[in-house]
């Protein structure tokens, strides 16, 4: 079965959202769950976070990074992909907390954080979102940010160029220290940035759960790539996660995996930029 592209828009001048086509997936995904897409028989198979369901369709916010994406996304509306397999990974634990903050610097972290927060807002809970960016630049506009999801909406870049200057870590660092209650962190970007954020809850004995965004090849529990440990057991992000505890989360393992093949990714896009002539 093809699954068409309806709709591709640029968010800044490397994110894009992506609608297509999925209804088998619609019917069964649930906050924190993701897709894998393959763009013809022979392609790559990539997993991708989900932002929301609109009809029989999936909105994603993808990144244009290596040879998969770039193939996807200068494709025109209309056109089909081979397939869109998911709901993949285990949902997450939806319920009241009380005060949450949902928190990302990445654009597959802007894209799930949306659905999170509609979820535990809808729980319930009195949410706080914090979405981070480089710079005016980078920032997503107005419509495609999270506010509409959330109670409480920041936005941070790190030159301060627009919204807040900093990292959302500088804002729930200063928050904490602050005497501000928070019940829940829900977190996901840079693996750096979500080690020093561990640090930063641990202290302040915050349950904190992070996206353990890792390499994945078959995303089926078959290859074991994405492999992460979790109070030292083995745990499989495609199956287990994407989303653990952070206190119980071995950041360094995954630091030092997450770019086992990026020689491999530049070669591929280089090869695939000069075939287009670019």
């Amino acid at each position: 079965m093809a699954h068409e592209i309806i709709h591709n828009e640029s968010l800044n001048y490397q994110d894009y959202l992506v609608k297509i086509r999925a209804p088998e997936v619609v019917k069964r995904i649930k906050p924190g769950q993701f897709v894998v897409m393959l763009l013809h028989e022979k392609g790559e198979r990539i997993p991708m976070s989900v932002r929301r369901t609109e009809g029989d369709a999936v909105v994603m916010y993808i990144r244009k990074v290596g040879k998969t994406t770039s193939t996807l996304i200068d494709k025109p509306v209309g056109d089909t992909i081979q397939h869109v397999i998911g709901p993949q990974g285990t949902p997450l634990k939806i319920e009241k907390y009380g005060t949450v903050v949902v928190a990302t610097d990445s654009v597959c972290g802007h894209a799930w954080s949306y659905s999170a927060a509609k979820a535990l807002k809808d729980a319930g809970n009195f949410v706080i979102d914090i979405q981070s960016f480089a710079d005016k630049e980078e920032t997503y506009p107005e419509w495609a940010l999270n506010k509409d999801a959330c109670n409480e909406h920041h936005l941070t870049t790190k030159d301060g160029s627009v919204g807040e200057k900093g990292h959302f870590i500088d804002l729930i660092k200063d928050w904490l220290k602050n005497g501000k209650k928070i019940d829940f962190i829900l977190a996901g970007g840079e693996l750096i940035k979500l080690k020093r954020l561990e640090r930063v809850t641990k202290k302040f004995d915050v349950p904190n759960w992070v996206e353990a965004h890792q390499l994945m090849i078959d995303a089926t529990g078959m290859c074991g790539v994405c492999r992460v440990f979790v109070d030292g057991e083995m745990k499989l992000t495609c199956i287990d996660g994407p989303f653990f505890d952070a206190h119980k989360l071995d950041f360094d393992s995954m630091i030092n995996r997450y770019s086992t093949y990026a020689n491999e990714e530049k070669v591929s896009l280089q090869q695939y930029k000069e075939q287009r002539g670019e």
